[in-house]
């Protein structure tokens, strides 16, 4: 094969990538970016391949040996191995489980990178450039490692086999302070060290990888662990761009410009996400590593007593949706909880039968995961154009009849306005409150991921639908 070839199908598979990203910033083009991304991978992979079948030439000269045929089987059944757990893991995972998943994949790359940078350290330095070769590798290594215990620990928490509470470690800010500082002298002196240390059985540069790798190891695990169950949407984001620079880093250690590429767009996009989700929040993203909060359902801050509220049953909200002429759902983890988005998809359309004008509220940090419940929507097949985000709709509550609250509570909590001891003070928040009726579907009084009481669960215009979500929607459209 030649290097033309080859790298004329790594730009191809880069202006792939580039277009899948754009088209998965929009609703309508999302199904379009995803095909034209997994076909650039597609072309990655095959051109990789065929580049260690064939070897690679420019102009002639070999650049690249074709590899044994036990070498390409070597690549290859780990590729099909591969390819089947993921379709069936796919198949089976329920939207419910997309988070823990993605930390699960994100676990992956960050122990993919940490493989590369060692053995490309074990097999020795580069003819040219071995200092830049080194500081590469090393900081490979680094980034792959603390994705990886990172994303475990995230899989772990999101999948409730974890508590989501913080683990709050005596100094625990100066314990990753002292971490990142160990990790750039050891930098340091893993790049200026002499070549001869560098090679055989108990060499300094060997002992300094192994140092690094554990201290990247143990960092992952505390600073994903003392991150809470609030925060878990922007960890998320967070680790993901994480992964995208560890396999950036691992295309600088292999000299693959295609991976270079494909690490620093996710890489890139996973921190820009990062930077909306913390601005959805009004949290800034070092006050997330420092201090995340969170709880696995106690309060956390001052507990209050903002008197009874009302409950109501499914027969009554039915006929207050009669009577309305606009409905607003904002939908939350709850809803993905229950299963019910088909549910809610059916009585939008049964609303919209009646000419009653019903759009959906998303918050930007609804879920576990950025843009959950616009996929779960999205899944249900509930239309585009009566989606709206938050800075879209807010203004519009004071002239909405009703509003659904379906499995939401923190992005509803209107202690982020008006209570400023509140952890979530100063989050942006769907002012659901200012509609004529506030029904809330919930199974308890219990507080939300963020562990913070809920004064709207309290108002005078606000009534309590408990149960299962899918169950309750399911006997609004009976009565209907």
């Amino acid at each position: 094969m030649s290097i033309s070839l080859q790298q004329g199908a790594f730009i191809l598979a880069g202006l792939l990538f580039i277009l899948a990203l754009a088209g998965l910033s929009k609703h309508e083009s999302s199904k379009r970016g995803n095909i034209l991304g997994s076909v650039g991978m597609g072309v990655a992979l095959i051109v990789t391949v065929l580049a260690t079948q064939l070897g690679v030439k420019s102009d002639g000269v070999e650049v690249s040996a074709p590899l044994p045929a036990w070498g390409v089987a070597a690549i290859l059944v780990p590729m099909g191995l591969g390819a089947v757990i993921g379709v069936v893991r796919a198949l089976r995972v329920e939207m419910t489980g997309m988070p823990e998943l993605i930390a699960l994949f994100h676990s992956f790359v960050g122990l993919a990178a940490v493989v590369v940078g060692w053995v490309s350290y074990l097999e020795g330095q580069p003819e040219t450039g071995a200092g830049l070769h080194y500081g590469e590798l090393f900081i490979g290594v680094f980034i792959g490692a603390v994705t990886f215990t990172g994303s475990i620990i995230a899989y772990l928490k999101l999948s409730a086999k974890m508590k989501s509470a913080p683990l709050a470690l005596p100094h625990h800010n100066i314990l990753n302070l002292g971490a990142i500082i160990v990790f750039i002298a050891l930098t340091v002196w893993f790049v200026v060290l002499p070549e001869d240390q560098h090679i055989g059985e108990g060499a300094t540069g060997l002992v300094l990888l192994t140092v690094m790798t554990v201290v990247a190891l143990l960092l992952g695990l505390h600073l994903v662990a003392a991150i809470g169950g609030g925060d878990m949407p922007v960890v998320v984001s967070m680790l993901n761009s994480y992964s995208g620079w560890a396999a950036a880093a691992a295309g600088f250690t292999l000299n693959n410009d295609l991976l270079i590429i494909t690490g620093a767009l996710v890489g890139s996009s996973g921190a820009y996400l990062s930077y909306i989700m913390c601005k959805a929040m009004n949290r800034s993203f070092i006050s997330v590593i420092m201090g995340g909060f969170g709880s696995d359902g106690q309060v956390v801050g001052e507990t209050k007593d903002y008197g009874q509220h009302r409950e109501t049953t499914a027969p009554e909200v039915a006929e207050l949706l009669k009577d309305a002429k606009d409905v607003v759902i904002a939908p939350g983890y709850g809803m993905a909880v229950a299963q019910a988005q088909g549910a809610v998809a059916d009585l939008t359309a049964k609303l919209r039968a009646r000419n009653i004008n019903v759009r959906f509220a998303i918050h930007p940090v609804a879920g576990r995961l950025p843009g959950h419940m616009n996929v779960l929507l999205a899944e249900a097949k509930v239309p585009y154009d009566i989606v709206y985000e938050m800075d879209e709709i807010n203004d519009d509550f004071p002239d909405v009849d009703v509003v659904l609250v379906i499995g939401a509570n923190d992005t509803v909590n209107p202690a982020a306005l008006d209570d400023p001891s509140s952890p979530i003070a100063g989050m942006p928040v769907l002012h659901v409150w200012e509609a004529g009726q506030v029904i809330i579907f919930k199974r308890s009084m219990a507080t939300g991921y963020a562990g913070v009481q809920n004064p709207l669960f309290f108002n005078q215009n606000s009534a309590m639908l408990f149960g299962d979500a899918k169950d309750r929607v399911q006997d609004i459209i009976q009565n209907l």
